[in-house]
């Protein structure tokens, strides 16, 4: 664990000042909320949420987190935003949602607290935000239980992820508002593959995820060019 936490405070007051906008599906989490489903799907076809210990990184207002406990899991969501957090904690009384927590600690924290506590672990949409991915990687990798999963989705760093997740995303169709994403934190598959693989962490799946401005559909397929998710399992020796 490094001494100094893993955070950017800009990124860390960004999300912060959306906190009470988190649960508005017409709001700038809307792509959020559209592409839940989608990724909700897709972990729980590979790690069986139902009865499952896990844990979510950079929970935010708790879409993902709220979401996995409705299929059976015991989740816990970790993030470093305290307004996100109170938001996520607030649905989750409203909407009745059992078998959930939140907690704000950074996640090697908790990696040193909590070693080889949790069946399946996802961190998604949250890499290209922290100063030191690989770190929020490795913690995730010791924080697993050996054969469990964890999961990852981020954004590639090329032109064409510019094109789409910044310049028409932010500026064009403004389904996200203007400083979301700074290009250089994008994060290439293949480095993505190499932080896993370092960290202890075999890839086994890969996923592309896109949107068709015109139909306002999103959909799953193996193209990575942009938006992206990993799934890692932790081997069992």
């Amino acid at each position: 664990m490094t001494d100094s936490i893993n955070v950017d405070p800009a990124e860390l007051e960004k999300f912060s000042s959306l906190a009470h906008h988190w649960w508005d599906m017409e709001s700038e989490f809307k792509p959020l909320h559209m592409i839940n489903p989608l990724r909700l799907a897709w972990i729980d076809e590979h790690a069986g949420l139902k009865g499952k210990d896990v844990l979510d990184v950079g929970c935010g207002g708790g879409i993902l987190a709220d979401s996995m406990a409705r299929k059976g899991a015991n989740v816990l969501g970790i993030d470093l935003a305290t307004k996100s957090l109170r938001v996520a904690q607030l649905h989750a009384l409203e909407a009745g949602t059992s078998s959930i927590q939140y907690r704000e600690v950074p996640v090697e924290q908790l990696a040193a607290e909590q070693p080889a506590s949790f069946d399946v672990i996802t961190c998604m949409e949250m890499l290209e935000h922290v100063p030191d991915p690989a770190s929020v990687v490795f913690a995730c990798a010791q924080l697993v239980k050996p054969g469990g999963w964890v999961f990852f989705s981020t954004i590639n760093r090329n032109i064409k992820a510019y094109g789409l997740a910044v310049v028409a995303a932010e500026y064009v169709l403004k389904m996200l508002p203007k400083g979301t994403h700074e290009f250089e934190k994008f994060i290439k598959p293949s480095e993505m593959a190499a932080f896993s693989r370092q960290a202890g962490l075999a890839v086994t799946h890969s996923k592309g995820l896109h949107y068709n401005p015109l139909t306002g559909r999103y959909w799953l397929n193996d193209d990575c060019s942009v938006n992206y998710m990993l799934a890692t399992r932790r081997p069992l020796a």
